[in-house]
Parts: C-alpha cells; sequence; structure tokens
C-alpha cells in the first residue's frame, strides 16, 4: 500500500479535490468562495483587451509564427490582467488535473464574477478538457458568465492521452458549450490548433487577437493530408485563411480585439 495516496495532497494531485487549504485560511477561503459563487449575472464577459502586438499578420505563415513565439503574452498573463483577483478549480473528478495545460476557476471582474477556463499554449491533457467542462456546467448551474481563452496546438494525441480518454474528453467539452445558457465569451490568443481549440469556442461571441490564429488543422497537417511537399507548407497556411482578419471577414470570429486603453 502506498500511504502517500490517502493524503490531501495526493487527492488534489489525481483530480478529486481543488486545493488543500491550511485551518488558519479556512474562513477566508470560505468567504471568497461565497462571494464569487453567489453573484450571478446575465451580460456576457467582455473579451480581455490584447497584450501583445497590435498590427496584423501579413500572411497566413506569419499568423502561425506569431501565434507560436515564446514570447507573447501567455493565459497567466491576460487573467492577471482581467481579474483582481481569482480562485483556483483544479481536477476533473475522474481521477486527473492538468494544472500546467488547463488554468480554470472564477475571478472578480470590474465588481463581478466571471468564471474562466484558459489554455496555457500547451498540447492540452483529457483531464484538462474535462476540468474545463466542469467548470462550465457548474457555471451554468449558477448563472455565471465564462470566459475562455484558447490557445493550443491542438489536444494531447500521445498514447497516455488515448488512455485517458482524450477523444470523449474533448467531446464533452463541445457539449458542455454548446449546451450551456450561460453567457460565454471566447478570445484567441494564440494558436487555436483543430479540436482541441474549437473545443473551447462560444458559438457565436468568439473572438481573436493580433497574435492569433485559429484552423480545424495546422497548415504541416492540412498539407501531409494534401500529400504537398513541406515546402507548400507556407501557401496551405495562406490558403487556410487562417489569419486574424481572415476570421473576421469569413465570420468565424466577431472581432479582433485592440490593446487597452493603457497601452496606448
Amino acid at each position: 500500500a502506498d500511504p502517500a495516496a490517502y493524503t490531501a495532497e495526493a487527492q488534489v494531485a489525481a483530480g478529486a479535490a481543488d486545493a488543500v487549504v491550511p485551518p488558519e485560511e479556512l474562513r477566508a477561503t470560505l468567504g471568497r468562495w461565497l462571494r464569487l459563487l453567489t453573484r450571478p449575472s446575465s451580460d456576457p464577459a467582455p473579451p480581455p483587451y490584447a497584450l501583445g502586438a497590435a498590427d496584423l499578420p501579413a500572411t497566413g505563415w506569419d499568423a502561425v509564427g506569431r501565434a507560436r513565439s515564446p514570447h507573447r503574452p501567455r493565459a497567466a498573463a491576460y487573467l492577471d490582467a482581467y481579474f483582481t483577483s481569482r480562485a483556483t478549480l483544479s481536477g476533473d473528478r475522474c481521477g486527473g488535473a492538468d494544472p500546467d495545460g488547463m488554468l480554470c476557476g472564477f475571478g472578480d471582474h470590474e465588481g463581478r464574477t466571471v468564471a474562466y477556463a484558459a489554455q496555457t499554449g500547451t498540447a492540452t491533457r483529457p483531464a484538462g478538457y474535462r476540468t474545463a467542462a466542469r467548470l462550465v456546467r457548474l457555471a451554468d448551474r449558477l448563472g455565471i458568465p465564462v470566459l475562455t481563452l484558447v490557445d493550443t496546438p491542438g489536444a494531447a494525441n500521445d498514447a497516455e492521452a488515448e488512455r485517458q480518454g482524450a477523444g470523449p474528453a474533448v467531446a464533452d467539452l463541445f457539449a458542455a458549450v454548446a449546451a450551456a445558457r450561460t453567457p460565454l465569451t471566447t478570445l484567441v490568443i494564440g494558436e487555436g490548433g483543430s479540436g482541441g481549440a474549437l473545443a473551447l469556442a462560444a458559438p457565436d461571441n468568439t473572438w481573436a487577437t493580433p497574435e492569433s490564429y485559429f484552423s480545424v488543422i495546422a497548415p504541416e497537417l492540412a498539407a501531409a493530408i494534401l500529400k504537398r511537399p513541406p515546402s507548400d507548407i507556407r501557401p496551405t497556411a495562406d490558403a487556410l485563411r487562417i489569419r486574424p482578419q481572415d476570421l473576421v471577414e469569413l465570420g468565424v470570429v466577431r472581432g479582433i480585439v485592440g490593446r487597452g486603453p493603457e497601452s496606448t
């Protein structure tokens, strides 16, 4: 037997609990959660301001390069700028957690509560999708608007992800987003690759930053499926029409967000 498996810390790691709270912090933690979870709102959360470059990419491949840049702002920076405070929700209640790939929780934005599920730029694990679905359904029951940040090259597709039910996890998040009655807002902040990104997208309220792209498939994979040589990856990216301005023209996103007033 492994005695460590029965500890509170092990339950958090296994996705069965959200956090371990020291006794001296119980009162404040309970008060924070009660305040956050008892403020329903019927208005959609506004999309965050863009934190990176303001100019638009010239080509599809330029859009891909910007989205993949290690120097552009990631989810944590957007959440810190958007919320005055936030409380984390973690774990899928099915034996897993993806704290490095999917950030979920509730936060204060301009005096009201907004739930959030944010990808961090990595290939999202099945537990991350299940945690996001859990977050969306909880927010829906409580009448709290949801903000999702899309940033992933796609769902994790390694052998372990397959064993953990990657396909059903992505499908379940699609279902949770589609069935939600509470308003959802999505901002694509980086890579928006494949169904692993589409699963988090609000059907009628998705926005993009100038440093993002959004596509059902990455240009490299599209070229491979079409049996094109590697030299055709860049023109394939253009043909996919994945730039933010292309997405607006196609009606895939509502608009491109600009930088905040403090940035001008």
